[in-house]
């Protein structure tokens, strides 16, 4: 009793420490942070040592044991230094709200026609048109004097429709005779046509809200301010959600960065511009000769370009845009390979982390790219470590037994699972978010690869939006990736457990090994669900409660969009279905639809016993009632973020994408 006491103690004393003493902190103050940062450290740290002097150094240098033990040790070691950047930018938190506040307060009191000029630019090469109407239609909605407000589209492709849109709307549109260098190319291209003081940028699939400028100008009141980048939130579901069935209950991947990482960042002076929905002082951007080309991320090297000229990146964590997310896997690979590439390309260019002139040594180490470089092997190690084992009898640790793994090990991941729990509560589960990074890795680290030896060997490419984006396919490269790695994990743990086919001696064989292996086999099929493409809807509803009349009647809007409605009426209304109704909501002049059905919530196969019924109307919205309508629902007052996450949920949607659901859709 006492032997297995001493042999969890370590794992005790971590786990009172989160559960009696932090969870009872306030996980936006720096010191509860810092202190909990350092103490996850300091476990970290202890198991690495006790790795290196009890099972690395005593191993004789015999053969492929030797290498095989110090591959892995190098893996945790990368590990650890990912591990503890993670750590130090997560040590601090800033909420600039107050200080917008504050300045706004200020900033808006002078006359009109002493507030600043704004140029809008939109970059667009191939979006449709039902994404672009949103993001022009928004912008020209800005709370902002018109006079000092103008929107630029810039076109790559030179399109005809695109022109005789925005003459009508009001915005300028802008070509250039070649599309050189991309969208930093076309936005360079956009600044010699332009000449207000600041430039906001949005891409073509995001929309502004309408106070944007109102909370972000106020910022540049301090000089040395060059950027003002603000958080990506979206109105529809990614690809992994859908795909899931975790829609309602997960939240997007890019929640965790815009919602925790990027706030920390800014607390250290090392955010970065995300390019869409951000706001650049044009001196800043002369003073540094445009938006850098040498990248195709050239966001992020514009905040690295002006750091070498003193200005700074500011991030202020409000909802002020929505936009679209990649809709499919296609869109969600080339996103995420763009980014990839764009990063480690800043290794190799002059104004880069390790080239750049005026950056501290801090700067340089926190805007490696090292989460680029680092995760995606590190997660490979993870994933092949339990088949390695059961084919090869190649133990990922020496000179072990399970009590050592129990005493150092286990610490550093109930740790690391409390700090992550208690930093973002609403945005990390273990193995789900393990399961997207296993799903991302087998695509991922080919490009990693490809970058670091030719980083500048593929171009710009454009993630596919909108209308005519429904690519919908079955991963299979990626589902075949994961079906090896789990047969071959699966297939081993079972040949070792017959005593007739066992690869490894009973007496040597590892329970560890087993959990190990049982987890990972969970985990690759999670992923492996991601890769059956589910269809990803661009115009998902969005959820409303609202006053609204159709017919002379009246009820709730409880679902927008712009060409559907769901209203809710009480259950004795007397409505008829196929008639053509006047239609009346907040904000947007009445007009027609057409109430296609009516219809009782289910919940199972119980009908709802609610008193209420739902009016389903579509319409077909043009001219001002269509510009209102966009206004209405994508400028401020309507949200698909999921606030609170629920795991039972999650365990429920997860049980119903693998063995079918059990409820029926009326």
């Amino acid at each position: 009793m006492v032997q297995y006491l001493v042999m969890l103690a370590p794992t005790f004393l971590v786990a009172a420490f989160f559960l009696v003493f932090v969870q009872g902190w306030s996980r936006y103050q720096t010191w509860t942070r810092t202190i909990t940062c350092a103490i996850v450290f300091g476990v970290a740290v202890r198991y690495l040592w006790w790795r290196l002097t009890e099972t690395v150094l005593p191993y004789p240098d015999d053969g492929l044991d030797f290498y095989w033990v110090w591959f892995l040790y190098g893996i945790e070691l990368l590990a650890f230094f990912d591990i503890t950047l993670f750590l130090i930018i997560m040590s601090r938190y800033v909420d600039r709200s107050a200080q917008a506040d504050a300045l706004a307060s200020d900033f808006f009191r002078r006359p009109r026609q002493e507030l600043p000029t704004v140029d809008v630019f939109i970059p667009t090469y191939n979006e449709p048109l039902d994404v672009l109407e949103r993001t022009i239609i928004g912008a020209l909605g800005l709370h902002y004097p018109e006079e000092k407000l103008k929107v630029y589209v810039l076109d790559d492709q030179r399109r005809d429709w695109l022109r005789r849109f925005c003459e009508e709307k009001g915005a300028i549109h802008v070509i250039r005779p070649d599309n050189a260098h991309a969208k930093a190319g076309n936005m360079n291209n956009g600044l010699t046509v332009s000449d207000g003081e600041f430039v906001a940028v949005f891409d073509a699939d995001f929309v502004a809200h309408r106070n944007f400028l109102r909370r972000t100008l106020p910022f540049f009141t301090d000089p040395s301010i060059g950027i003002v980048q603000t958080p990506q939130h979206f109105f529809n579901r990614d690809p992994v959600q859908i795909n899931l069935g975790l829609e309602r209950s997960w939240p997007d991947e890019q929640r965790l960065f815009f919602d925790e990482m990027a706030a920390s960042r800014d607390a250290w002076d090392i955010s970065f511009c995300c390019g869409s929905c951000s706001i650049t002082r044009r001196a800043a951007l002369e003073a540094i000769g445009g938006f850098p080309t040498e990248s195709i991320t050239e966001d992020l090297l514009t905040t690295l370009t002006m750091l070498n000229k003193g200005y700074k990146t500011r991030y202020l964590n409000e909802r002020l845009s929505i936009g679209l997310a990649a809709e499919n896997l296609k869109g969600y690979f080339v996103q995420r390979q763009r980014w990839c590439q764009g990063g480690i390309q800043t290794l190799f260019v002059h104004n880069g982390p390790l080239r750049g002139p005026g950056l501290s040594l801090f700067q340089r180490i926190m805007f490696l790219p090292v989460s680029w470089l680092v995760q995606y092997f590190v997660r490979v190690a993870i994933l092949i470590v339990p088949a390695m084992y059961f084919w090869t009898g190649y133990p990922p640790l020496f000179f072990t037994e399970a009590a050592d793994l129990v005493s150092h090990q286990l610490p550093v991941l109930v740790a690391y699972f409390l700090l992550m729990h208690w930093i973002t509560p609403t945005r990390y589960l273990p193995v789900v978010s393990s399961a997207v990074g296993a799903f991302s890795t087998f695509r991922m680290l080919p490009t990693v690869i490809s970058s670091l030896i030719r980083p500048f060997g593929r171009p710009f490419r454009v993630t596919p939006k909108g209308s005519s984006n429904v690519d919908n396919k079955f991963d299979g490269y990626t589902f075949a990736c994961l079906a090896i790695l789990i047969a071959a994990t699966a297939l081993g743990l079972v040949i070792n457990i017959m005593p007739e086919w066992a690869r490894i001696p009973p007496g040597e064989f590892s329970p560890v090994a087993i959990y190990w292996a049982l987890v990972n086999v969970v985990v690759l099929t999670i992923a492996a669900l991601v890769c059956f493409e589910k269809t990803n809807p661009a115009s998902e509803s969005l959820r409303a409660d609202e006053p609204a009349r159709f017919g002379g009647i009246a009820g709730r809007a409880v679902s927008l969009t712009l060409d559907k409605a769901v209203v809710e009426i009480p259950i004795g209304t007397d409505v008829e279905t196929g008639k053509v109704v006047e239609v009346t909501l907040h904000g947007v002049e009445p007009f027609e639809a057409e109430l296609r059905r009516v219809t009782r919530r289910t919940q199972g196969r119980r009908r709802d016993t609610s008193p209420f019924k739902y009016g389903h109307l579509h319409y077909d919205l043009t001219g001002a009632a269509r510009d209102q309508m966009i206004i209405k629902l994508y400028t401020g007052d309507y949200s698909q973020d999921i606030e609170e996450l629920r795991r039972r949920t999650v365990a429920a949607g997860l049980f119903s994408r693998t063995f079918g659901p059990d409820y029926q859709r009326v």
